[in-house]
């Protein structure tokens, strides 16, 4: 992990450095785990369960972000960024911004979808994410 990247995002307005909170860090695991196990019900539509993950992933990705001191309004970036906060391979970060493409597809063209296997792997992903966010210390 290097945080000289997040620096550098910094530097142009992509980035923005703001002390980390362990409440707020805790609130959003919260937040994460709750859409996350609600993904994971059968009963839920595909579309439903899609979206309960990608937002869990988010979240946790964000607060993986937090937790480093740094903030990003641009949902794509805290995916990016991944791979500087907790050391996530550059595959699973990619798999969560094709998801976060989908996503957008359907919040501003009304038009989704996903395969049984994308959703599959996007909750694979999410939940190997809250483990690793999970793991990190407390907030400093």
């Amino acid at each position: 992990m290097t945080l000289k990247n997040l620096d550098n995002l910094v530097k142009i307005n992509k980035l923005k450095i703001e002390p980390p909170d362990q409440i707020e860090f805790d609130g959003m695991v919260c937040s994460a785990k709750r859409r996350l196990q609600d993904a994971k019900v059968e009963g839920v539509s595909e579309e439903g369960r899609f979206l309960l993950a990608y937002g869990a992933a988010h979240v946790l990705s964000l607060a993986a972000m937090r937790w480093h001191g740094y903030r990003s309004d641009n949902r794509y970036l805290v995916f990016q960024c991944l791979e500087h906060t907790i050391g996530f391979e550059k595959a699973k970060w990619r798999l969560l911004a094709k998801c976060h493409n989908q996503r957008n597809l359907a919040e501003y063209e009304g038009h989704l979808e996903i395969t049984p296997q994308l959703l599959k792997e996007l909750v694979e992903i999410t939940t190997e994410l809250l483990a690793m966010v999970e793991n990190l210390e407390p907030v400093s």
